[in-house]
C-alpha cells in the first residue's frame, strides 16, 4: 500500500466557520456562543424571576387577586414569542438585520421596566407586567433560530438545549438566591420577632426594590453584550440572507 507523500497530499481538517455545522466542543470555544448564552441567560433569567415571584410582587403592591397578573404575563409571553419570530424573520430576510437586535431592544426595555417595578410607581404594575411578558417571550423566539444560523443544524439539538440552561440557572441565581433572600429579610423586619420569614408576607416597595435594581443592572450588561454580539455576527447574516432567502454557506471538501 503506497502512502501519499508530497505537499498538500494530507490536509489538516479546518475548523468550521460561523454559519457552518459545529460540533458541541467546537462551539464551546467560540466567543459568539458564550455571548449568545449570556444574553439569553440575562433575558430569561431576570424575566423568570418576576414570573416566579408574581404573587408576592402583587401582594407587596396591595393587589388582592394576583392570579390576573400570571394570566397577563402568560398571554403576553405568547405574544412575544409569536411576534418576535415574525418580526425577526421579516427583517432578517429584507434587511439582513441579525435576530439578536431584538434581544438588544427588549433588554433595553426591560431595564426601564425593572426600574418601574423598583420604585413602585402607581398605575404601572399591570402595563409593566404585560410589556415584560412580551420581552420575555422574544428571548425564546430569537435564540433558537440564532443557534441554528450561527452553528448549523447537525448538532442543533445539543447546542440549543445547552442554551436552555440559561432559564433554570437564572431562576436559581436571581429568584431563589437573590429575590428570595431579600424578600425574607424585608418580611422579617416588618413583623414581630418569633415569626419565621416564610410564614409572613412583605408589604411595600422595599420588598423587591433591591432585587429589581439588581436585575436592571444585569440587563445593562446583557444589552452591552447583545450589541457586541450583533456587530460580530452581522457578516454572517449578510452571507446567509443576502439574496432575501436563506443560503447554506459554501464549504470546502476536507
Amino acid at each position: 500500500m503506497l502512502l501519499a507523500e508530497g505537499e498538500g497530499a494530507v490536509r489538516k481538517k479546518r475548523r468550521p466557520k460561523r454559519g457552518e455545522d459545529f460540533k458541541f466542543t467546537e462551539a464551546l470555544v467560540k466567543a459568539d456562543f458564550w455571548l449568545l448564552f449570556f444574553v439569553y441567560f440575562v433575558g430569561v433569567g431576570t424575566g423568570v424571576t418576576v414570573l416566579n415571584n408574581l404573587a408576592q410582587i402583587g401582594i407587596a403592591r396591595g393587589e388582592q387577586d394576583t392570579t390576573i397578573l400570571l394570566s397577563l404575563f402568560s398571554f403576553f409571553n405568547f405574544v412575544g414569542r409569536l411576534g418576535g419570530g415574525v418580526v425577526s424573520e421579516h427583517f432578517v430576510r429584507t434587511k439582513t438585520i441579525p435576530r439578536t437586535v431584538w434581544m438588544t431592544c427588549t433588554q433595553i426595555i426591560m431595564i426601564f421596566l425593572y426600574l418601574l417595578f423598583a420604585y413602585a410607581i402607581n398605575g404601572t404594575l399591570y402595563p409593566a407586567i404585560a410589556v415584560l411578558g412580551i420581552c420575555y417571550g422574544v428571548q425564546f423566539s430569537i435564540v433558537i433560530p440564532t443557534v441554528s444560523e450561527l452553528f448549523g443544524l447537525k448538532h442543533f439539538g445539543l447546542l440549543s438545549n445547552f442554551m436552555a440552561l440559561g432559564n433554570p440557572l437564572g431562576a436559581l441565581l436571581f429568584s431563589a438566591l437573590l429575590a428570595g433572600h431579600i424578600y425574607d429579610n424585608e418580611a422579617a423586619k416588618q413583623h414581630v420577632v418569633g415569626l419565621t420569614a416564610s410564614s409572613v408576607s412583605c408589604m411595600g416597595p422595599n420588598c423587591f426594590k433591591l432585587t429589581f435594581l439588581t436585575l436592571a443592572g444585569v440587563c445593562v450588561a446583557g444589552t452591552i453584550s447583545s450589541i457586541i454580539l450583533t456587530i460580530r455576527i452581522k457578516p454572517v447574516y449578510q452571507m446567509l440572507y443576502s439574496g432575501g432567502s436563506f443560503k447554506l454557506p459554501q464549504t470546502s471538501v476536507h
